[in-house]
């Protein structure tokens, strides 16, 4: 049009909702355009597909100025022009940016988070009784313990568990699982040694053609228990878990 502007395409990326994951390698800098929250979900294990990780599946050398990572520059500081390789690369041992704002909120939900874990996981072995979320964040914060947004909730639970009980902040165990087991009764007299030594009590004991014992373990032999069962009786046997142990008999209703 006589006397118009010529439209001049941008070459700048506007995005919403974005959250960029920055790499520093070779003396350049690398960035990747990601949704919010699934950087974080990827890292722990909870995302596995990488589309949904990432805005645009491309690498740049600056996001917002549109700014694409030709394949020679990443030959040369990847050793590869493999995107995939180079995105995930970037995926694992990047940056993200995020505001001031924005890591102090996501590390306080995530504080919160893993004090929940914990509360569902532990008792007070003294009292049998759980602790309430808020209980478990005071003796968090009495041990100093410092959230890391690369590892999932469970895992840094399990890593509080083991600093209250190292420091004695607070009396803490975990549950005990009241499991079932059930299986033949030839395989029942055969395994009752293995068993005893995998429970942490027995609670009942029946057999006739059917071997059934109600014991607690710790949850973290429930695995071992169930991988023995199965492999031992090849699958005539099973574990149920009836619940977690978190009162004594005489407080249930």
């Amino acid at each position: 049009m006589a006397g118009g502007k010529i439209f001049q395409p941008s070459t700048k990326i506007r995005l919403t909702n974005v959250s960029i994951v920055r790499l520093r390698k070779g003396g350049k800098r690398f960035e990747i355009a990601c949704y919010k929250n699934k950087v974080t979900e990827w890292r722990t294990g909870v995302e596995k597909d990488i589309d949904e990780v990432l805005q645009i599946h491309q690498v740049y050398m600056n996001v917002s100025k549109g700014q694409v990572a030709k394949d020679d520059v990443l030959k040369q500081c990847f050793g590869t022009e493999d995107m995939d390789k180079v995105i995930h690369e970037i995926l694992k041992h990047g940056e993200q940016q995020v505001s001031d704002k924005e890591r102090h909120h996501q590390l306080d939900n995530m504080f919160r988070d893993i004090a929940t874990v914990v509360m569902e996981m532990c008792i007070n072995p003294k009292t049998r009784q759980q602790y309430t979320v808020t209980m478990v964040e005071k003796a968090m914060t009495e041990v100093h313990y410092s959230v890391n947004t690369n590892r999932g909730t469970k895992q840094q639970a399990l890593d509080v568990i083991r600093q209250l009980q190292e420091r004695g902040t607070i009396p803490i165990a975990r549950a005990q699982m009241r499991v079932r087991i059930v299986m033949p009764a030839k395989d029942g007299k055969r395994l009752k040694k293995d068993i005893t030594d995998l429970i942490s009590a027995m609670e009942d004991e029946d057999h006739g053609e059917l071997y059934e014992y109600v014991c607690l373990i710790d949850p973290g032999k429930y695995r071992a228990i169930t991988e023995l069962v199965g492999k031992e009786t090849r699958g005539a046997g099973e574990v149920v878990v009836l619940s977690l142990d978190t009162k004594d008999d005489d407080n249930k209703s």
